[in-house]
């Protein structure tokens, strides 16, 4: 007969302990101490098991039964209990001490650091989860759902940051996957809230697309009364092609003046390869004049009282005394303003262009393939270049390409 209240309350404790059954393989053990026991006893695979279920009265009649149910269940579905709850244990085991921070640290360290990826790059990823720590840094990366990663993305959101909040649901993603590699989680909660966050809003670098503009900028930078360092930052950016930080951060072991080259080793570039730079005779003026202020300095661009470079704000804040906001120029713009122009023309290969500005092809083999070519192209293309900016600064306005095409 199943047990009642009754008749638990007034079972006593003997020498030995003693078993009195419930029904359904619910049973309740009492021990010399008193203590009363709740197991559930099946058999599956053709061997006998048994599961604790808690202590009486902790664990009341009600709840036994409830239990019991449940295991059952699983036991009819082929499941074991004991061996489920042993993989429980095992993963709480394996998740405690292993933080979202903790995981996230160490997949900086190990992806990012130790493959001696850029600095710049290591800091964004540390930005990106500094939006993370305050809210799950000290979760156990294993117990984190989406719902919690989802509010921690929305706040971002709610800001204003979507480009921020999509490359942190992005970062800890990649977080979860290392996760999952290394055995601290199981899953990777992060995989399908892309879709849950509002699109970025699409912001293109300002940049200078008229040519009577873009001459007005180039005597502007004659004639800028600032550092004499920043005046040549100014005034080379536009003829080398280069990424603002691969221009900032140059060391002069990276110049070769005898073939002109500018040679930008794999760690400072996007793409993570070396990047030469024809250097036109213009371009070697400006460095030859740069040398007589920096020459034997760690940077070529030391910024002015530190041993460090300038900054990138550094030449965003002579444009503006030039007269030119950001809204209409930005470093990395004069990019955008030399692949307009040069393909415009019609005259030079766009794969020469896209070497020039040290794009990676998305065809491997393709990339793998134009590595070595295009260079005598570029060589004379990157002279053309500055010959046609010396053109625009003199205020006769040629256009080698569509007539036509007055107003960008």
């Amino acid at each position: 007969m199943p047990l009642t209240v009754l008749q638990i309350a007034a079972l006593q404790p003997l020498d030995k302990s003693y078993r009195k059954a419930d029904e359904k393989g619910l049973y309740l053990e009492i021990t010399p101490r008193g203590s009363k026991l709740w197991y559930f006893k099946y058999r599956i695979g053709g061997k006998e098991k048994r599961l604790a279920l808690g202590a009486y009265p902790e664990t009341t009649l009600t709840d036994a039964r409830s239990k019991r149910d449940a295991y059952r269940k699983q036991v009819q579905e082929g499941i074991d209990p004991v061996r489920e709850r042993r993989l429980e244990r095992l993963e709480r085991k394996v998740n405690a001490g292993h933080t979202f921070a903790e995981v996230a640290t160490d997949y900086i360290r190990v992806k990012y650091q130790n493959e001696g990826k850029a600095q710049a790059t290591i800091k964004k990823q540390y930005f990106y989860m500094s939006h993370l720590t305050p809210t799950l840094g000290n979760t156990p990366l294993g117990d984190i759902k989406s719902i919690e990663l989802m509010a921690a993305l929305r706040k971002l959101e709610a800001k204003g940051h979507r480009q921020t909040a999509k490359c942190t649901r992005a970062f800890a993603s990649r977080v979860f996957r290392y996760g999952v590699g290394i055995g601290k989680c199981n899953d990777d909660p992060a995989r399908l809230l892309s879709g849950n966050l509002s699109a970025p809003k699409v912001k293109h670098r300002e940049a200078i697309l008229n040519p009577e503009r873009m001459g007005e900028f180039l005597r502007a930078a004659d004639t800028y009364t600032g550092q004499a360092i920043v005046q040549i930052a100014v005034q080379l950016l536009p003829h080398v092609m280069l990424r603002p930080g691969e221009l900032r951060l140059g060391h002069w072991q990276e110049i070769d003046f005898d073939k002109c080259v500018w040679l930008i080793p794999a760690e400072r570039t996007k793409m993570r390869k070396p990047h030469a730079v024809p250097l036109s005779t213009q371009a070697v003026s400006l460095l030859r004049e740069l040398e007589r202020h920096s020459g034997g300095l760690e940077y070529m661009f030391r910024g002015q009282g530190k041993k460090g470079p300038i900054s990138e704000n550094t030449l965003n804040q002579a444009y503006k005394r030039m007269g030119f906001g950001s809204d209409e120029v930005t470093p990395h713009g004069f990019r955008t303003t030399a692949s307009t122009f040069l393909n415009e023309t019609g005259q030079w290969n766009k794969d020469a262009i896209e070497k020039a500005l040290a794009h990676k092809d998305a065809d491997a083999i393709r990339d793998i393939y134009n590595r070595g070519t295009y260079w005598d192209e570029r060589v004379l293309m990157m002279q053309w270049w500055s010959d046609y900016l010396d053109t625009l600064k003199t205020g006769a306005i040629v256009l080698p390409f569509n007539a036509e095409r007055t107003k960008l």
